[in-house]
This record gives C-alpha cells, sequence and structure tokens, in this order.
C-alpha cells in the first residue's frame, strides 16, 4: 500500500474540505482507527472530570476573570490562556487515577509518532527532497533523537468570553503537529490572508499543522500558520496536540535543494541556520509575537 500524497499547501485555500477528507482517509489507512480514537476521547473526558474538575475553579485565569468583571476596567486577559492543561512526555508523571488513561494514551502516542514520520515522509516528496530528509534533520543525524510530546487540554465554558482567548494566537515553534480536536465543541481558528477562519471539527480526524522549522526546512514553501482558540460560554472543549519536534541539539536550515531552486544564494537566504536549543529559549520569549523577528533573533546568536 503506497504513503497517501497529501498536498498540504492547499489546506488554507478553498479546496481545505478536500484535503482535510484525504488526511481523515490517511489516518484511517495508517492505524487511525475509530475504536482507538473514541477511547481516547474517553479517558481525556474522564481524566478531566475525576482529577481536575475542581482544580480550574481556583486557577489564576478564574480569579484575574472574575477580579477585572468586579471592578469593571474594560479590559481583556491578553496575557493568559482560558485552558487547562497536561503534557505527557515519555519521561514525566501521567495521571493515574483515570482507568485506562496511560495504556489508552500510550498507544494513541506510539501510532501518532508512526504518522508523524509518514508524514514527513510525504513532505520529503512533495518538495523534491530525499526521503527522510526531514527526519533526519529532526534527529540531528541517524538515531532517535527527536522530541515527541503530547499536550492534552481541556477549555471549560467560560462566562465572559469575551475578555479572554481560549488560548492565544501563536505560531508553533516546532515541526509536525497532529491534533485530535473536539468533533462537537468549535473554537479553532486560523489567520488566512488577514481573517481569521473557523477550522470546522470533523469526527475521528487529524488536523496536521506545519510548524516554524518545517518553514525553515521548506524555504518557506510550507507557512507556519498562525492559529488560535477561542473561548465559548457553551460546552467543554478538549484537544489533544502531538508535536514531533527536533532535537535541541539539531541543526535546523533550508533544505539545500530548495535554496537552489530559489535561486538564491547560501549567504542571501531568507531563513538563517541555527541550533533548534537556540530557536526555543528565543520562542520562549516571543511565543505569541511575530516569527519573523524570532527568525532574526536566533540568526543573530
Amino acid at each position: 500500500m503506497a504513503i497517501p500524497v497529501i498536498n498540504f499547501s492547499k489546506l488554507n485555500g478553498p479546496e481545505r474540505a478536500e484535503i482535510m477528507a484525504q488526511i481523515g482517509n490517511g489516518c484511517e489507512e495508517w492505524g487511525f482507527f475509530q475504536e482507538l480514537l473514541e477511547r481516547v476521547k474517553k479517558v481525556a473526558s474522564d481524566f478531566f472530570k475525576l482529577e481536575r474538575g475542581e482544580n480550574f475553579k481556583s486557577s489564576m485565569p478564574v480569579k484575574l476573570l472574575n477580579d477585572l468583571v468586579e471592578n469593571k476596567s474594560g479590559n481583556n486577559l491578553n496575557n493568559l490562556d482560558w485552558e487547562d492543561v497536561i503534557t505527557l512526555l515519555h519521561d514525566n508523571e501521567w495521571p493515574s487515577q483515570t482507568p485506562g488513561f496511560k495504556e489508552t494514551m500510550t498507544e494513541y502516542r506510539n501510532e501518532l509518532k508512526k504518522l508523524a514520520v509518514k508524514i514527513m515522509e510525504v513532505m520529503d516528496e512533495n518538495l523534491g527532497l530525499p526521503k527522510g530528509c526531514i527526519k533526519k534533520a529532526f534527529h540531528d543525524g541517524d538515531g532517535d533523537n527527536a522530541f515527541f510530546g503530547t499536550k492534552v487540554s481541556h477549555y471549560p465554558p467560560c462566562p465572559h468570553p469575551d475578555l479572554v482567548n481560549g488560548l492565544r494566537a501563536h505560531t508553533d515553534a516546532g515541526g509536525v503537529i497532529l491534533l485530535f480536536q473536539d468533533d462537537v465543541v468549535g473554537g479553532l481558528q486560523i489567520l488566512k490572508d488577514g481573517k481569521w477562519i473557523d477550522v470546522q471539527p470533523l469526527s475521528n480526524s487529524i488536523v496536521i499543522n506545519t510548524s516554524d522549522q518545517i518553514e525553515v526546512l521548506s524555504n518557506g514553501r510550507y507557512k507556519s500558520t498562525w492559529h488560535r482558540v477561542l473561548a465559548t460560554s457553551d460546552g467543554n472543549r478538549r484537544s489533544i496536540a502531538s508535536f514531533y519536534n527536533p532535537s535541541l541539539k539539531a541543526t535546523i536550515a533550508p533544505a539545500p535543494q530548495l535554496v537552489e531552486q530559489a535561486n538564491s544564494e547560501a549567504n542571501n537566504e531568507a531563513y538563517p541556520k541555527f541550533v533548534f536549543g537556540d530557536y526555543m529559549s528565543v520562542y520562549a520569549a516571543q511565543k505569541f509575537l511575530p516569527k519573523e523577528p524570532r527568525f532574526q533573533a536566533v540568526k543573530a546568536m
């Protein structure tokens, strides 16, 4: 069976629905069975109910929003998100009180990692690069040094969604993002031609998002996309974002073949060469700011 070839550059255009359907079909062909996704939804929902339900009520976003409304200042909460989140890594502590959580999420993460590798191979082919080129860059050569993490998020109903974001607008720092978003409660938007566009929930599908390092490696062919999550007054929105990122020691630069295609001299490349760990240091302070100055800042390091 051939790997499905999907033109990711059309995700933000009029053919978005068709491309999204192709991604959905590809996920099913490569192991994303409905039964597994249904189990993932269940354990994520159970976790936030059993282990986190009361925590958010006493969290900083709730406190600051209540203070803002009580003081009637007319301001918005621009520096925080209406989000409850945990991050799953291979070596950190996972929830232990929710039945089936660890087993289900371990299986899910294994499948997502396989899919991320296949997506990178599709990108290699579409960009005219040797098979494994992007993966090799992420791993800083041969071996298994890339970083894979999973962020499990809950966006509770917000009493004043006009005053706070579910998740502030940003581009992602790393490589390939695979998002299993809520198929009932919306809120995810992408920025296209200066306008925010809703990403409609699709049942049991994976949304693929290319991030800053893919933009650099592709020499700008694949742009990292600005996106955000709106706070909503109704429903509990849950999403699970898995990210396949370069090793912190990996050197990231535009693929030489793509620089040649653009008729650019090596010392005049639009994107600099840098170590990903250095980029993350810049990103930590500038996540919600324009991405172009981040590239320039890391160039000077």
